[in-house]
C-alpha cells in the first residue's frame, strides 16, 4: 500500500493525475491510471492499423440497452477526422463523448459532463485537442468570425494570447494551451466536478491527437 501511495504521488507530480491522493481515493486513482492506459492501448492499435473493435457485437448492443457505464468521458473537437470511439478503438457503452468545435466547454457541454460523472459514475475525463484544428487556426488568424462561429473563436482566443511568444508553431501551441485551459476549467468547476477531483475520485487529463500519425499523446 505504501508503494502504491508513492507511485500515485509521482503521477501527481508530473501532472497526469490528481495532486491530492487520499488513502480512500487510492483505488480510484489507480483505476483511472488503468483507464488512461486502456485508451492509449486502443489508440496504439488504431494507429498501427490493427484495431480490435471491442464491444461492437450484437451481444454488446443488447447488453447496453439495460444501461450505460462508460469508463471515460471524452471532450473532443467536432472535426470529422477525430472520432473518439474510433481513434481509441473502443465500443458501445465505453465512452461518453461530448463534441464541439475547438473542444471548448460551454454550459451545455459542462452539464453533459457533470451528468456522466455524477449519474453514470465516470471517473476519467479526457480533453482531446488535435493537430491543425480549424477552430484554433481561426482564433490565431483573428478578425471577425461570422455568425455564432464567433463564440467558438472568442472562447479560444485567450489560449492564443497565452501561446504568443512561445517557440514553435503558434497554432500548435495555442491548441495545447486551449486544452490545458479547458482541463483547468473542468477541474475547478463547481459545484460538481471540483468536489470529485478534490476527493481523488475524478481524473481530468489533456491529450493531443496527431492527424498525420494517428497517435494520441498526453499533455502534461
Amino acid at each position: 500500500m505504501k508503494v502504491l501511495k508513492v507511485f500515485a504521488l509521482l503521477l501527481a507530480v508530473v501532472g497526469v493525475f490528481p495532486v491530492t491522493v487520499a488513502l480512500s481515493g487510492e483505488s480510484a486513482v489507480f483505476s483511472n491510471e488503468r483507464f488512461v492506459q486502456r485508451l492509449l492501448d486502443g489508440n496504439r492499435r488504431y494507429a498501427d492499423g490493427k484495431p480490435s473493435h471491442p464491444n461492437q457485437t450484437l451481444e454488446r448492443r443488447k447488453q447496453v440497452t439495460k444501461g450505460q457505464h462508460p469508463f471515460a468521458v471524452v471532450l473532443s473537437c467536432s472535426d470529422s477526422r477525430v472520432p473518439p470511439e474510433i481513434i481509441f478503438d473502443q465500443g458501445l457503452g465505453d465512452l461518453f463523448v461530448v463534441r464541439v468545435a475547438g473542444n471548448i466547454v460551454d454550459d451545455a457541454g459542462l452539464g453533459s459532463i457533470e451528468y456522466a460523472v455524477e449519474h453514470l459514475h465516470a471517473s476519467l475525463i479526457v480533453v482531446l485537442g488535435h493537430e491543425r484544428c480549424g477552430a484554433v487556426e481561426a482564433a490565431v488568424k483573428g478578425g471577425e468570425a461570422p455568425g455564432r462561429i464567433k463564440s467558438l473563436v472568442e472562447a479560444i482566443r485567450p489560449a492564443v494570447e497565452e501561446a504568443k511568444g512561445e517557440p514553435g508553431d503558434l497554432a500548435e501551441n495555442a491548441m495545447r494551451a486551449n486544452v490545458k485551459r479547458v482541463v483547468h476549467h473542468l477541474k475547478t468547476s463547481k459545484p460538481i466536478l471540483k468536489q470529485f477531483v478534490h476527493k481523488g475520485t475524478l481524473t481530468v487529463v489533456g491529450a493531443r491527437y496527431g492527424l498525420d500519425d494517428g497517435q494520441v499523446t498526453v499533455i502534461p
